[in-house]
């Protein structure tokens, strides 16, 4: 590594090494990670026998990940996987988005505490259940070589960064071509169809019989991919086993009708520079996917589409009812499950939190039940680790004082932990014995690590939702005052669950026998925040009106006082003050929207109340007054936006269409009255909570 040079070399050196890591340690997947300039992606520079569409998929990982790479990188330490299970229970959304059987191991590139990437490398599973000292050795003496490579070329100035996309290396070594023909030669004189697939799914050698089976010619067929080449053999069948035999080092087989009707069987023999395919017509197989009599397990390519789309369901779900429902909705058809509950625990007593399937009896026989602790004689128990049983017997072998309920006969208790501690179980039940397979245990333990994040998201969101709501509800008048000569209708309500919660407030304030005063308003923003300052605000506003200031000298005293209180908040804010005897109405806007005025056999009018600035943003401000007539049987309607607004329509055709709605007679109930104006709020999702207050002489 020396001259102008040094980049190429050093790049190749690089190459040259992993190969060597693969080939060393018995490897059968290899990727080399170089840190970025930022220090916070991962980028994939070279790898040897990933597929390319898996390679692309994991070309950039971000640091704080929950990938194996990226938690090496970033705790400095080598990261070893045993297994699926083991990737499912320690990075789940690496084990979904690679649903094969591997042991790997990521070790970080760390120099005088210097990180300059990561080296990951792929077993088949099975074949190694933990590292021998010799491939620990090598891994750390060829990871110390690719560290002295890339400090050397920083050195030179020329320091290697990650290619934009991963160079794909080759192990292979030239041949002499003619072995190759003598080869080919002998596999035409065999009636199976034989070929030969490089990593990246190309076919890089076609024997006869197996063109004449594939209805095509070699020479069409050599460099492509079968998939591509032959329309009938894109097949998910197809691509799972594909995969499968690269990534898993897995001997797979899978079976497709060609365009004559034929069936045809089809094995996969993995190996480190391609695979093997073996190709015969089949016999009593019955097209791509078949399962034997009895199983009832979904392909892995269903079970993985399924599961990607509940993980894009569960990102939006916001409450924990939402998320229950959605894991029912996808899980229990696709694995044929026959009830589903959540469980957590609290005081050391069970608690159903949500179910699907169960009957209340069951529920009830949970609920509230002491925690059933583990026959130490006959189990490990470990309260984060998933655990499966096939029959009853097995779990009451294991649990002595377990129930059964609804005569189910197999159990998946699958552990919902968030950063290492359970947060509660999800319980899958079947009605019939289950024997769970290994992908299948490692699909539902990687489905429990998205189902934990979703309901601990959802469940810490139904707590503030709630406590915004309750604190809310707390603040606003629980009943109104009685005051003979006025009649009042009032309704509040909450956001749609899922939304924010807002700072809507109504009053209604007895000044006299003869006189009161009719509030409404709302405080910016949608969180508890505003929640506690809508609070304070009709406190304010109570004081001022009963010390006998008038409308505008409420709303003045009140701005001054928010304006110190909550600077960088501001409150919409309208102020009626009913004479009964006078039978006038004064009023006082900061920024509201107007009032409606309705009598029987009139048309209702929207009052231009001259609204000034909102509460909090000028502490000078003033307020006009504005009096308005109000004969017996007439009727104010106070409001908030949430009942108008709508996207894309402007407020004064919303004020418009609201006041043409609201048409009071005479003998109506104002209740009546109230829920026609919010009718057509409740039937759609509302973006912002509601508060209607009105007023009849």
């Amino acid at each position: 590594m020396r001259g102008n040079g040094a980049l190429a070399t050093g790049s190749s050196l690089l190459d040259e090494l992993l190969v060597e890591a693969v080939v060393s340690t018995r490897a059968h997947i290899g990727c080399l990670y170089l840190l970025d300039e930022d220090g916070d992606v991962l980028k994939m520079d070279s790898q040897l026998g990933l597929p390319p569409m898996i390679a692309k998929a994991w070309a950039r990982v971000r640091t704080n990940d929950r990938a194996p790479i990226a938690t090496s990188v970033s705790e400095r330490r080598l990261v070893w996987v045993p297994d699926r299970e083991g990737l499912a229970r320690e990075f789940p959304s690496a084990a979904l988005s690679l649903p094969y059987d591997f042991a790997a191991a990521a070790h970080p590139l760390i120099s005088d505490g210097t990180v300059w990437g990561g080296l990951v490398l792929l077993w088949p599973a099975g074949r190694v259940s933990r590292l021998t000292q010799r491939q620990l050795d090598r891994i750390e003496d060829i990871g110390g070589q690719m560290v002295e490579v890339l400090q050397e070329a920083a050195a030179q100035g020329q320091p290697i960064r990650p290619a934009p996309r991963p160079r794909v290396l080759d192990p292979k070594r030239k041949a002499d071509p003619r072995p190759d023909l003598v080869a080919l030669d002998c596999l035409n004189r065999l009636p199976e169809g034989y070929g030969s697939l490089d990593v990246n799914g190309r076919v890089t050698l076609l024997s006869a019989p197996a063109a004449d089976l594939l209805l095509s010619a070699a020479s069409e067929l050599l460099g492509k991919r079968l998939g591509e080449a032959l329309p009938w053999m894109n097949v998910p069948a197809y691509e799972d086993a594909y995969r499968a035999a690269v990534v898993g080092r897995q001997v797979t087989h899978f079976t497709v009708r060609n365009p004559a009707g034929h069936q045809l069987s089809f094995r996969f023999f993995p190996g480190l520079s391609g695979i093997t395919v073996r190709i015969t017509p089949a016999v009593g197989a019955r097209g791509p996917g078949h399962l034997a009599a009895g199983a009832e397990r979904p392909s892995p390519n269903v079970a993985l589409h399924e599961i990607l789309h509940l993980a894009t369901k569960l990102s939006r779900a916001v409450t924990a009812q939402e998320v229950v429902d959605l894991v029912a909705d996808h899980v229990m058809p696709v694995y044929n499950v026959q009830a589903l509950a959540i469980l957590t625990s609290k005081g050391g007593r069970l608690r159903v939190d949500a179910s699907r399937g169960y009957s209340p009896q069951a529920i009830q026989d949970f609920d509230g039940r002491p925690v059933i602790p583990p026959d130490p004689a006959n189990h490990s128990f470990d309260a984060g680790q998933p655990t499966f049983f096939s029959t009853w017997d097995e779990l009451r072998k294991a649990y002595p004082g377990a129930i059964r309920s609804d005569d189910m006969s197999a159990w998946a208790f699958l552990p919902l932990v968030i950063s290492g501690h359970p947060i509660g179980t999800c319980v899958l039940a079947y009605n019939r014995p289950h024997q769970f397979s290994a992908s299948e245990r490692a699909t539902l333990t990687a489905l429990a690590g998205l189902i934990a994040q979703a309901y601990e998201r959802a469940r810490l969101y139904d707590v503030k939702h709630q406590l915004a709501q309750c604190l809310q509800k707390s603040l606003l008048p629980r009943r109104l005052p009685e005051i003979c000569g006025l009649e009042l209708a009032a309704h509040y309500l909450p956001a749609t669950p899922g939304m924010d919660i807002g700072g809507d407030f109504y009053d209604l304030i007895r000044l006299s026998d003869t006189m009161a005063a009719a509030v409404i308003g709302d405080v910016q923003g949608h969180d508890v925040t505003a929640a506690a300052l809508m609070g304070q605000v009709r406190t304010a506003i109570h004081a001022h009106a009963t010390s006998g200031a008038s409308p505008g000298e409420v709303l003045a005293r009140t701005n001054r006082l928010l304006s110190e209180l909550s600077p960088d908040r501001f409150t919409s804010c309208l102020y009626v003050h009913i004479d009964l005897r006078k039978r006038i109405a004064c009023l006082a806007s900061a920024g509201h929207l107007p009032p409606l005025f309705g009598r029987p056999g009139w048309r209702t009018e929207a009052i231009d109340s001259s609204p000034g600035l909102l509460l909090g943003v000028d502490p000078d401000a003033e307020y006009a007054t504005t009096e308005v007539p109000m004969p017996p049987g007439s009727v104010l309607a106070l409001y908030t936006d949430g009942l108008i607004e709508e996207p894309g329509r402007s407020i004064g055709d919303a004020i418009d269409d609201l006041a043409e709605r609201f048409m009071p007679t005479s003998g109506q109930p104002l209740n009546d009255l109230a829920e026609s104006l919010i009718k057509q709020a409740t039937a759609e999702q509302r973006m912002d909570d509601i508060a209607v207050l009105l007023c009849r002489t």
